[in-house]
């Protein structure tokens, strides 16, 4: 009887790391299923999150075929009982979809929203031009005055299922937002998925970040035999050489958001000389 009530207790604590870290970490909504979405939500699954899947057809054959894809820790349901249920919510939404999509999810007071899209179009020249006067991130946050809306910068979806093929460092990714928290929350889910995660600073800065990824479309519209992904890496030339009296830091500089990195660790300053002594 003692050896039954054993091995009834070890098979009870015999639960995969997956189970564990999904039952402490927060539940992530992907809205959307195409591309973006069904790249992301099984990795972020495998990174030990709940996944669920806001899809406008939840019984459609291609989210089930995801959900199995996924895993057992994820479920789809709508679009917004997917983000109410969730502490994030991950907008992998187009434009011009994405303005209806953002207002439509219910009250997200609280929640943190992400934003991974980029709305561009075709001008008149034949190059790429964005559709907003802002960015997309400040607009879904004018929408959602309560939330706390972050920028997330993703290579083409094939990098996020291959990030390797990028180098060790995996793809770049810039991160930007209001909130120091929410921004440290997308960062740790950028480097679980294998991406490289930097601070790009706050959300207004997300207009730079949009128009990265004009530039980055530039090739592919001209039909040129090779196309681009922001790879930045770490220097610590300029932390060695600049002053002071060149430039104020930001007012919150004594309380920046932590990232981890997969960048190398600076090198000692002494083997720069400043050029403007």
């Amino acid at each position: 009887m003692l050896r039954f009530g054993l091995a009834i207790l070890l098979s009870a604590l015999v639960i995969s790391p997956t189970t564990v870290l999904s039952q402490d970490r927060e539940k992530v909504a992907v809205i959307g299923t195409g591309d973006m979405g069904n790249s992301l939500g099984p990795k972020l699954a495998a990174s030990g999150y709940s996944v669920i899947y806001g899809s406008r057809d939840p019984l459609k054959a291609s989210v089930q075929e995801l959900l199995e894809k996924t895993g057992a820790h994820s479920t789809a349901t709508t679009q917004r009982e997917a983000a109410q249920a969730a502490d994030i919510v991950l907008l992998a939404v187009p434009w011009p979809p994405m303005e209806h999509v953002a207002q439509n999810l219910g009250s997200l007071d609280g929640k943190i929203i992400v934003d991974v899209s980029f709305p561009i179009r075709q001008a008149e020249d034949g190059y790429p031009e964005s559709t907003v006067a802002t960015s997309s991130a400040e607009l879904i946050q004018g929408w959602n005055r309560e939330a706390k809306v972050v920028k997330w910068s993703l290579p083409t979806a094939y990098y996020i299922d291959n990030p390797s093929e990028l180098g060790a460092h995996g793809p770049i990714n810039l991160i930007a937002a209001d909130d120091r928290r929410a921004k440290e929350v997308v960062a740790k889910m950028s480097y679980e998925i294998g991406q490289d995660p930097i601070d790009a600073g706050p959300l207004r800065m997300s207009r730079e970040i949009e128009g990265l990824i004009r530039l980055f479309m530039v090739p592919i519209y001209q039909r040129r035999d090779f196309s681009w992904e922001v790879m930045l890496r770490r220097t610590d030339f300029w932390p060695c050489v600049w002053k002071d009296d060149w430039s104020k830091p930001v007012p919150n500089n004594d309380d920046l958001a932590e990232f981890p990195t997969r960048q190398p660790p600076p090198g000692p300053c002494n083997d720069y000389e400043n050029p403007w002594q």
